[in-house]
């Protein structure tokens, strides 16, 4: 390490008259010239020991900055790892998530094609529905097409019936006596009776009929068999009981229903002397002229008494 050690001398030059200018710098130059000399010579006159010991002092040196290369490559290779590290692990954080919102997405979407074929299918049945609703009404619109077209072509038959029932009750209840009419409370041929029409229907035996056949007779004469409210209806009822060519009596509105005697208008017979034989099933009560009530087999056949109410004249 001489080089190190060498001193220089400064080097000053002064400016002086024209004349000496050049001997002054040559002699200033000689003097560094010297001092540079006597440094060369010193490095010169160094031993052998001192430049092993300088050469070991730089090996060691050498060494030092070798080391310390090499920690600073391994730190820098370790931050590198690091930020590599780092980078894949927040890649591998985002992707995760990623992938568990696409999973999520995926969830949603599969709920949503679900929801969408169930209302697709809903939809397609309403439909269907629709259609055959649809075509209930176009038959319902034909049906009441064809059944307005079938009451106009009766309206007139309707009218004219109306008409002819009119006039066959104004001639009923209201007949002709010399270009007059005078109405009565009932028909003619009916016997008025405390504001009840009777019709005493004493057929011939080959007319007669059974309990059944006779009520729908009466039902004909827009009335029913007779129904006996007290004991004068009851003894007027019997007093027109007539006896006459074998019969056993007139048909009344009251027959055996469930083991009860029971009239046609709902109500159960409440006086047990009207008649005085037990009720039996498919049995019908008769009145008997002088005798009341009595019951036969409503399969039998006889004469029948209708009864209605009669109008306010």
């Amino acid at each position: 390490m001489a080089e190190e050690e060498v001193s220089y001398a400064t080097v000053k030059f002064k400016k002086k008259k024209h004349s000496t200018k050049v001997k002054k710098e040559e002699t200033v130059y000689d003097e560094v010239e010297v001092k540079m000399s006597k440094g060369a010579n010193e490095a010169k006159e160094q031993t052998p020991d001192t430049n092993d010991k300088t050469s070991d002092r730089t090996m060691s040196r050498h060494g030092h900055y070798k080391q310390l290369a090499c920690c600073l490559g391994i730190i820098c290779v370790m931050l590198v790892l690091g930020i590599i590290a780092v980078t894949v692990y927040h890649l591998y954080c985002k992707l995760s998530s990623d992938t568990e919102d696409l999973r999520r997405n995926q969830t949603n979407l599969i709920l949503q094609i679900h929801n969408l074929t169930r209302d697709c299918t809903l939809l397609e049945k309403q439909l269907a529905e629709n259609q055959e609703l649809e075509k209930k009404n176009e038959e319902l619109e034909t049906e009441k097409k064809h059944l307005t077209e079938q009451i106009q072509q009766m309206t007139t038959p309707w009218i004219e019936l109306n008409v002819s029932r009119a006039q066959w009750s104004i001639d009923a209840y209201c007949p002709k006596d010399k270009n007059n009419r005078k109405c009565n409370a009932c028909q003619v041929g009916w016997l008025y009776v405390e504001s009840s029409c009777y019709g005493v229907n004493d057929a011939q035996r080959a007319e007669w009929k059974t309990w059944e056949e006779a009520r729908e007779d009466c039902r004909g004469k827009i009335s029913d068999l007779a129904v006996v409210i007290n004991e004068e209806e009851k003894k007027n009822v019997s007093e027109r009981s007539w006896k006459y060519d074998g019969n056993k009596g007139y048909w009344i509105g009251l027959r055996v229903e469930d083991g009860i005697w029971k009239w046609l208008d709902g109500r159960n017979l409440t006086n047990s002397s009207w008649i005085n034989q037990p009720p039996s099933d498919g049995h019908c009560a008769i009145s008997v002229q002088n005798e009341g009530f009595k019951s036969v087999r409503c399969d039998e056949k006889n004469a029948w008494i209708c009864k209605k109410k009669a109008l306010s004249v």
